[in-house]
């Protein structure tokens, strides 16, 4: 009889976890945020526009159509690096000088299935490996930040000097360029002075699809300068473990089916199954927990939410996107959906930001007599309210490292003249140590400042080694 009522009790459990894992749908992430407005979501669609230029082969004749009048201008590329240059430290990329919108655009792509040096970035990664500006990011998207901000601060600091020191310098990436554009952007912020002292006002960065990178004290602090894109269902941003556990499995199911080693059904779809597992594991942890783990990695800045799918509705809604600097709650649950890996696609995230910018702008457009309901003072005022927010509630929610750094202390003396000191930061591993025995992670950990630790992150590599 008991082992009945535990059979029944388990099951039970078993139907309620399915139902509402089943039930939660990718617009459930964003509920309460509000909506964004054109003028704030205006550069997203561009941006994707060359972000997908790096997919391309022949700029002049693209095999992806432009959508929405966003052409790019062969003409207006400064420099564009291939897998063939970069020796595999970081993603192929371009740097696009973009005279009409007064933008130093560097554009860095996504995960390449086919090469192995993007698969060595993700693995190079465990949770607490690598300790950064007060915070824990992904150890080899940081080399290949670092790796990336040594071979082209030269070139940005000339093209941003040379155009009489007002273009804006924005970082891109799509998925795993995300990430590294993330981390790119973080140390930019924190070494102005490589890029010709340039303001942090100046400095943004777009992570479209991103890969989580960033401690939750970090996504949050680089809010005002980091922005993530996320379409609806998407599963990366969501991958709640280690991403090279992920990877890692994905790559060797793919060896065992290349093998013909039967250990799935005909026709199984095997990614899905990995992130049911992924999901399943993860429901079992408290939020608490979650929060209270300072090596957790989590998608990066402000938030742009994507909605156009909604529960028991059939097909596709006109898009509406959603934004806010989410503290708990961000994007804690992966979405058990078909669309889960479609939803990826750069292709299918920009022509969804261009809807969802058209019915923006349509929905801002007002009667010359009268004067729009959102003017741009008052947004920007309320866009670094919501920092301030965000910060203050990492610090009630007892998150780890997290500190309230307001805005209008940052503001009492110029940017350009501000110097940030780390000097109570711990540095568990340095990256000249990387591949020391892990013995070494047991030794009393290095007191250092800043700018000790950027000196060390940016040196210039030994010729020879």
């Amino acid at each position: 009889m008991s082992v009945c009522c535990v059979g029944c009790f388990v099951g039970l459990g078993c139907l309620r976890w399915g139902w509402k894992r089943c039930t939660h749908t990718g617009s459930d992430d964003s509920t309460a945020w509000p909506p964004a407005t054109a003028d704030e979501f205006e550069p997203v669609p561009h941006l994707c526009r060359l972000t997908l230029a790096v997919y391309e082969e022949d700029l002049h004749h693209p095999q992806f159509p432009p959508l929405g009048g966003y052409r790019l201008n062969p003409d207006f590329v400064v420099k564009r690096v291939t897998y063939q240059q970069t020796l595999g430290r970081a993603p192929p990329y371009l740097i696009y000088l973009d005279h009409d919108r007064r933008e130093i655009v560097m554009a860095i792509r996504g995960l390449n299935l086919k090469n192995e040096s993007d698969y060595e970035t993700l693995w190079d990664n465990r949770l607490g490996k690598h300790m950064f500006d007060g915070g824990y990011v992904h150890h080899g998207l940081l080399k290949s930040a670092v790796w990336l901000l040594n071979e082209e601060s030269e070139e940005l600091r000339r093209l941003w000097v040379d155009n009489g020191s007002c273009y804006k310098m924005v970082f891109v990436g799509h998925s795993l360029g995300a990430g590294v554009a993330t981390l790119l952007t973080v140390l930019v912020v924190n070494h102005r002075d490589m890029l010709g002292g340039i303001a942090r006002e100046l400095v943004k960065c777009y992570a479209i699809a991103p890969t989580r990178c960033l401690s939750l004290n970090l996504a949050v602090k680089y809010a005002d300068v980091i922005y993530s894109v996320v379409l609806q269902d998407d599963f990366l941003p969501r991958t709640p473990t280690p991403l090279e556990d992920i990877f890692e499995s994905i790559f060797w199911l793919v060896v065992l089916i290349l093998n013909k080693i039967r250990i799935f059904m005909h026709d199984f779809d095997s990614l899905p199954c990995l992130l049911l597992m992924v999901c399943m594991r993860d429901t079992f942890v408290s939020e608490e927990k979650k929060l209270g783990d300072p090596r957790r990695l989590y998608a990066p800045g402000r938030m742009y939410h994507i909605v156009e799918r909604k529960f028991c509705r059939c097909g596709r809604f006109p898009p509406e996107v959603r934004t806010a600097i989410p503290v708990d709650g961000r994007f804690e649950h992966i979405v058990l959906s078909c669309n889960a890996t479609s939803d990826h696609a750069i292709i299918s995230i920009e022509r969804e930001t261009q809807k969802a910018l058209e019915l923006l702008k349509d929905k801002s457009c007002e009667p010359v007599t009268r004067p729009p309901k959102i003017q741009k003072f008052e947004r920007l005022q309320s866009i670094e309210k919501e920092h301030k927010d965000a910060l203050q509630r990492a610090v009630s929610l007892k998150i780890p490292h997290a500190v309230t750094m307001t805005i209008d202390d940052e503001e009492k003396e110029p940017l350009t003249k501000r110097v940030k000191e780390f000097s109570d930061n711990f540095i568990k591993e340095d990256l000249k140590h990387e591949n020391e025995n892990e013995n070494a992670s047991h030794t009393k950990p290095k007191r250092a400042n800043w700018n000790d630790l950027v000196e060390k992150l940016l040196r210039p590599p030994i010729s020879g080694k």
